[in-house]
């Protein structure tokens, strides 16, 4: 272990690691204090809960099919929790509904779809409507990353990442804060990444759109706040799912060290029960969110092109093998 590693375990140095090397170091507060201050900012001023009750309510998850959307549906159905899963593989949802069921006898229904699709947000609003279900927490999970060279870049799957990334999102939000904010209690959980506080070379619509997801989350946090509803972002770094293989760098991975679905969806939960606006799993992941915030901008967008540099004839993942979940970006 390097000496820089070692004093960043046993102090918090504001610093901005990237490939090995400490660009920026300018503060030492002692590890306990940075943890009590993580535990104490963006704390509720009281003690009402952010969600009425878990046990026997309704949680909606998009792209629910795989890694953090799958997990998500686990735990929560572990707590009580009554599950609406939507995404576009049918196979697997029906897989995890039948895992539910045997592990937790909790209820779910399925909604097979593409999020992607301009329509699908209020389609899935109305028929959900239909069934007389009140949802309780929202996770708006659903994306896909893309990783490429201006030239390897195809205009309309950028497109179709907006759609999905961000309009989905953004849809699904209003359709169910209103109600949300009338009842005075629910939360929203917004799927976002590290990416989102830096541009990200060879990434610049992913990681432009969680961007937005963080911004869009944290203004709306501060608006229904005080109505009982907190939104709040899901910012985490890499983490072990089939992100990477869609995005075309399936060895990121194995060269990265990443946090499990199962501590990420720890994490989120317990920040929202926190009423936090944003949440980054793992301190070092916290860490380079703010190193990047005190590095020249110029300096840290051309740092990323040593991590994403895609390998020359790189082919990317068509739209049939895009996960249904977004799991986390790792800039």
């Amino acid at each position: 272990m390097e000496m820089w590693q070692r004093l960043v375990l046993r102090h918090f140095p504001l610093v901005l690691d990237i490939g090995g090397d400490v660009l920026i170091c300018v503060v030492s507060v002692p590890l306990q204090r940075v943890s009590r201050w993580r535990e104490t900012v963006a704390a509720p001023a009281g003690r009402s809960r952010v969600i009425d009750d878990y046990a026997d309510r309704w949680a909606l998850v998009t792209g629910a099919s795989s890694g953090i959307g799958a997990e998500f549906a686990r735990v929560l159905a572990a707590r009580g929790m009554h599950l609406i899963l939507t995404a576009r593989r049918e196979n697997l949802l029906k897989g995890l509904a039948e895992e539910l069921d045997t592990r937790h006898g909790t209820r779910t229904e399925i909604f097979v779809g593409d999020l992607s699709d301009p329509d699908e947000p209020k389609r899935l609003f109305d028929e959900i409507a239909s069934r007389g279900i009140q949802v309780e927490l929202l996770i708006n999970n659903a994306g896909f990353g893309f990783v490429g060279t201006i030239d390897e870049t195809d205009a309309d799957r950028m497109q179709q990442l907006i759609r999905l990334n961000m309009a989905a999102l953004t849809a699904l939000t209003y359709l169910y804060l209103p109600g949300m904010t009338e009842r005075g209690h629910g939360g929203i959980i917004n799927v976002a990444s590290v990416a989102a506080f830096q541009p990200v070379a060879y990434m610049p619509v992913y990681s432009a759109g969680k961007a937005y997801v963080l911004h869009f989350s944290e203004a709306l946090w501060a608006e229904a706040r005080d109505k009982g509803v907190t939104i709040m972002a899901l910012c985490p770094g890499t983490t072990s799912t089939e992100f990477f293989d869609v995005a075309g760098v399936s060895n990121w991975l194995k060269k990265q060290r990443s946090h499990s679905t199962e501590y990420v969806v720890r994490k989120s939960l317990k920040a929202l029960e926190k009423k936090r606006q944003y949440v980054i799993p793992g301190l070092a992941n916290y860490l380079l969110s703010l190193g990047v915030r005190l590095a020249p901008r110029k300096m840290v967008v051309k740092e990323t092109m040593k991590y994403f540099r895609p390998r020359k004839n790189k082919q990317g993942g068509g739209k049939d093998d895009l996960p249904d979940q977004e799991t986390k970006s790792d800039a």
